[in-house]
């Protein structure tokens, strides 16, 4: 699935949620694995302009807090922060040890994973065939809700209830990414990791936690069981009777399907970058 950006939002409602829907699709390029052009685009101050420019237009105090020099810093080597990307994420004597697969925190991965891809299925998406890459990477549930809040603008721009968006964002975010990426920061302050990945997941962390509270303030808190959530065991059923706020209306009841062909609907050429496509339509 392509990052997608709108063009003629006009309410600053709509501008907000277009803002952190293109915040999500920058996190998720940050999150690429440091080849050549990826290396440039971070020492040119592209990647951290851009996710910068996005949190601005959201909530400037949330700019405020990020480590922008280190944002900026992919080391005096070229291939050093590459060899630490591999050695923090990809490999390892028992696994990796900073995972970036939220199944692997908490002890029921399979359970993560199908109920991960029963949130992408419900609103007309799947994993891609190339690259392809498991349900519950952090990149693949960013981009996941990069795409739930520009379907939030776009009902907002067609005067349609965002609600049933704003939920699913709320709910995904306590039960995935919120609940796991405060652990892999631990993780790589243990690991000691460089200066990048430490201030890109303080950012991603603190991003996720300003997030689940400004949706929770939006749409009210989630049927969560927090004892679970706190003990870090897999989460209920998304079916069940805990967790109300689904099923949600299909895309096909009143909100316009994506039309890539659209105007609006354009890569994000000015970071240089080939998209991510972790998902794509059903």
């Amino acid at each position: 699935m392509n990052p997608l950006v709108i063009d003629g939002l006009g309410s600053e409602e709509e501008l907000h949620a277009g803002a952190r829907s293109r915040a999500y699709a920058v996190l998720c390029e940050m999150l690429k694995f440091p080849d050549r052009e990826q290396i440039a685009a971070i020492r040119e101050g592209a990647l951290a302009g851009a996710l910068r420019a996005s949190f601005e237009a959201v909530d400037p105090s949330v700019a405020a807090d990020a480590d922008w020099d280190a944002l900026g810093d992919a080391g005096a080597a070229d291939d050093a922060i590459a060899v630490e990307y591999t050695q923090l994420f990809e490999v390892g004597t028992s696994g990796p040890p900073c995972a970036l697969y939220g199944g692997l925190y908490g002890g029921a991965r399979m359970k993560t994973m199908e109920e991960a891809v029963r949130f992408y299925n419900h609103f007309g998406l799947t994993l891609s065939e190339d690259p392809r890459e498991l349900p519950d990477h952090l990149t693949t549930e960013l981009e996941f809700l990069h795409f739930l809040a520009f379907r939030e603008a776009e009902a907002l721009r067609a005067g349609i209830d965002p609600g049933p968006y704003r939920r699913a964002q709320r709910d995904f975010v306590a039960r995935h990414p919120g609940r796991w990426v405060p652990q892999l920061v631990k993780r790589l302050a243990r690991a000691q990791a460089g200066r990048f990945y430490a201030a890109l997941f303080d950012v991603i962390a603190r991003w996720l936690a300003r997030e689940e509270r400004t949706l929770v303030a939006l749409v009210g808190p989630a049927p969560l069981d927090q004892a679970v959530r706190s003990q870090g065991r897999a989460l209920p059923d998304p079916d069940g009777s805990d967790h109300r706020s689904l099923p949600v209306p299909p895309l096909q009841d009143g909100v316009p399907d994506v039309d890539e062909e659209q105007p609006h609907y354009q890569r994000r050429r000015d970071l240089g970058l080939p998209d991510h496509r972790g998902l794509r339509r059903l």
